[in-house]
């Protein structure tokens, strides 16, 4: 790992990011070939250990759907294929799960609808900043892979050339200046360059019911409560996704959910709990999220303070980070719970006022906390069918790059990158072999299903 700390001005930081190029050049990253004994399935299976089985099928089934979906839920797969691989040694806070899918509108404590990382489940410290840079890239050219290889290497290409163009500004900031900057919708959005789609996003990043949820993600209360009966006080059960009884040992999952919850108060600074103790836990229900989460330990939980103000918060399980092989040196951490709230102040501008922690009593699982108002952009299937892939690659790259100048060194990342378009080819290259790999695994799950005897068999 390249030292900092000695390194005074910016140029000087720009200089020894040059220098990097000598030991790890830029075109080297374009490298990657899967090795003979290569088995992602088998990498698949051994990250379902300790998962909740009766979820195990509806993941399989959710990666069965696409070879995008498939990569989302393969993020174990494509850190064991980084393993081993040149870096050039510049540490940052990594999102770990750097793929489209994981970028989102949400609003900040202000009232900015901001653009953002909005995943950190598999977030850490100390992981070159290629990683991200990577998987990025492979996930914008295997979406927009079904219009064509040059599409999608052109998405590819455009990620890492925002990366690459918006450290540099940043490297000319201040590091107070850099922790404030930070993804304007609003501003950035006019990059679609469709102004109708531009307008029905932003109407839709808006749209947020009176307890500050976007409609897309809200459970639903069962009915409208009086506020002055608890009782009445139930979310709604949406069969396979929120529920308050489930197949096996799914109700003990939820009743633990429910007593974490409250004792994560206890984890948030005297500010915090301040404003949690003003509202009571009324109701707890399971729910399923995402792909590569399926089979954690996940539970929103309704509140209501004495006026009958709802507030929703979401407990989810915190496992160990599928890239922490890839960390440039070993650290310790309090938790892994402590791990993704840390990482996610570190990485988003506006980070949540609810993020605390908390421990599952009996099954000690590491569970974390944050309102649950943040949303997906889900208009991210209509931006690349109507040919916006290569500006949503853009300007995932530009929100990548800030949130990594938040705790890498801007200045020496942009001299190991700098002004010409070989990192940028080098990434795309990457990004088109992974995607076509992605393909193929995706397949390989696919046959995998088809191949395994019915319930009937003998």
């Amino acid at each position: 790992m390249t030292d900092t700390h000695s390194l005074t001005s910016r140029d000087e930081r720009r200089a020894a990011g040059k220098r990097l190029r000598e030991r790890v050049s830029r075109e080297s990253l374009s490298h990657w070939q899967p090795s003979a004994d290569r088995d992602p399935l088998a990498v698949l299976r051994a990250s379902e250990a300790g998962r909740l089985i009766e979820l195990l099928p509806l993941r399989a089934e959710r990666m069965r759907e696409t070879p995008f979906a498939f990569l989302r839920g393969a993020a174990a797969v494509m850190a064991a294929d980084l393993e081993g691989l040149p870096v050039p040694g510049i540490p940052v806070q990594a999102c770990g799960d750097c793929h489209i899918g994981n970028f989102g509108v949400y609003r900040s404590p202000e009232g900015q609808t901001l653009f953002d990382i909005n995943d950190f489940d598999e977030t850490l410290w100390n992981v070159d900043f290629t990683v991200d840079v990577k998987r990025l890239a492979a996930s914008a050219a295997l979406a927009a892979l079904p219009r064509g290889e040059d599409k999608a290497r052109r998405a590819a290409k455009a990620s890492a050339r925002a990366y690459r163009e918006h450290m540099r500004d940043l490297s000319d900031l201040s590091p107070l200046a850099i922790w404030h900057s930070r993804i304007d919708l609003e501003h950035e959005v006019g990059r679609f360059g469709n102004g109708d789609l531009c307008e029905r996003l932003l109407a839709e990043a808006a749209t947020e019911n009176a307890d500050g949820l976007s409609r897309g993600d809200a459970p639903r209360l069962a009915s409208a409560p009086d506020a002055s009966d608890p009782s009445q006080w139930q979310i709604a059960n949406k069969w396979p996704t929120i529920f308050h009884e489930g197949p096996n040992g799914l109700t003990e999952a939820v009743d633990e959910a429910a007593a974490a919850l409250v004792t994560y108060p206890q984890s948030l600074s005297a500010d915090r709990w301040t404003l949690v103790s003003r509202y009571a836990q009324r109701d707890v229900a399971f729910k399923v999220v995402g792909i590569g989460s399926v089979g954690l330990v996940c539970a929103v939980g309704l509140y209501a303070d004495a006026d009958g103000a709802p507030l929703f918060l979401q407990i989810k399980e915190a496992r160990p980070s599928v890239i922490a092989q890839l960390a440039l040196s070993p650290f310790s951490l309090v938790s892994e719970a402590q791990r993704v709230i840390d990482g996610q102040r570190i990485m988003q501008a506006a980070s949540d006022l609810f993020l605390g922690t908390a421990v599952g009593e009996g099954s000690g699982r590491a569970y974390y906390v944050r309102q649950l108002k943040n949303r997906k952009l889900s208009a991210v299937a209509e931006l690349l069918s109507e040919s916006g892939a290569k500006a949503y690659a853009q300007l995932c790259g530009t929100t990548l790059a800030r949130a990594h100048a938040r705790s890498g060194d801007a200045a020496l990342i942009a001299g190991y990158l700098g002004k010409g378009s070989a990192f940028e080819e080098a990434i795309a290259d990457f990004a088109m072999t992974y995607a076509r790999q992605s393909v193929s695994d995706h397949a390989l799950l696919v046959e995998d299903f088809l191949t395994q005897p019915g319930p009937g068999a003998a």
